[in-house]
């Protein structure tokens, strides 16, 4: 027996599973300081100091980040779905180096925490213990606007939208962005306002997102040094001088409401022709009857699509003086919806 206990074999095998339990400790080790490094060089320890927003931990959100729960990408990365503390979250990715570094990145999740409205997408919290930190927000039920309008979920029946669901949806929305350009203690310009980045609730209710994951810019600091957005929707003014302003969004907005009224995407690959549509109508100062959706026939209808047109074209005006303000334009659709009414 006492041969047994000290066999070489025995000793030897006891050798190896200290070396490993060793190995396993410095690796454990050497990953909590690599995770506490990432932690403070994201800003963890302002964000701890502001108690304004829920810090994540690594393993909290691995149970999400999983391809099952994969939903899509946006401009920001991947995007999973999944359930923290009982409540259906979407959880934001990075897949590249796009966000701003350090205490630049704790600033604008603190700005972007104070934004609460009911027609911009709530940040619940983030994850710091990243190489490039995760952000969870609320999740939307019905999507983007720009699966439903144009039925991008491939349902074998097509959603479509009524009239007073669309108005609401530009009357919302145009609420929502007049905050974030005059409500809030930083001026936040969204810079890729489009379809894709309106969210729906189960009521149709229309929320801005992914305005963080642009730049939140005092207005002093306007001059970003790369244009960012997508181009269909860009003003053609900021495209040219890389200057980001309110009327920047304004103008991406006209666009999504000729989207609206119409039915039809924008592309720019084909040289932005539902523009050019309605543009040379303008011109021609004639009603772009034949541009609408077909869905809408009445005559009560057409006079509310002409009328959103209007504040469409006012919109894109390429003279950037000449366009309204958004708090304007919020205020001309929601009087055209309590018109409606």
């Amino acid at each position: 027996m006492m041969w047994f206990l000290c066999s070489p074999y025995i000793g030897a095998t006891g050798g190896l599973f200290l070396i490993a339990l060793f190995g396993f400790v410095v690796l454990l080790r050497r990953e909590k300081r690599k995770m506490r490094q990432f932690f403070e060089r994201n800003g963890g320890p302002a964000l701890e100091k502001a108690k304004i927003i829920k810090i994540y931990t690594r393993d909290e959100l691995k149970q999400i980040i999983k391809s099952t729960n994969f939903i899509g990408k946006g401009c920001y990365g991947e995007v999973y779905k999944g359930f923290l503390n009982n409540q259906l979250v979407a959880v934001k990715k990075p897949i590249k180096d796009n966000i701003a570094p350090n205490e630049q990145f704790a600033n604008e999740v603190i700005i972007q925490s104070q934004v609460i409205h009911k027609n911009i997408v709530r940040l619940i919290g983030c994850c710091l213990e990243v190489d490039m930190p995760m952000l969870v927000y609320e999740f939307l039920s019905r999507g983007s606007l720009d699966d439903t309008l144009h039925n991008n979920n491939n349902d074998d029946k097509k959603v479509t939208l009524d009239l007073d669901k669309r108005l609401n949806i530009a009357a919302e929305s145009a609420d929502g962005l007049a905050y974030m350009h005059s409500k809030t203690s930083k001026t936040i310009l969204h810079g890729d306002v489009k379809p894709a980045n309106i969210l729906l609730d189960d009521e149709y209710v229309p929320k801005i997102s992914d305005f963080g994951i642009s730049r939140l810019i005092a207005k002093d600091k306007e001059h970003t040094l790369t244009v960012i957005g997508d181009r269909t929707y860009m003003d053609p003014a900021y495209l040219q001088t890389g200057l980001l302003t309110e009327k920047s969004d304004v103008y991406s907005f006209g666009v999504v409401l000729l989207e609206l009224v119409s039915g039809r995407k924008a592309t720019y690959l084909d040289n932005n022709s539902l523009l050019r549509n309605f543009l040379d109508a303008q011109k021609k100062e004639k009603i772009p009857t034949e541009l609408f959706d077909k869905e809408f026939e009445e005559p009560r209808d057409l006079e509310l699509l002409s009328s959103i047109t209007r504040v469409a074209m006012g919109c894109l005006s390429l003279d950037v003086d000449e366009r309204p303000a958004m708090t304007d334009v919020a205020e001309r659709l929601l009087t055209l919806k309590r018109c409606r009414v």
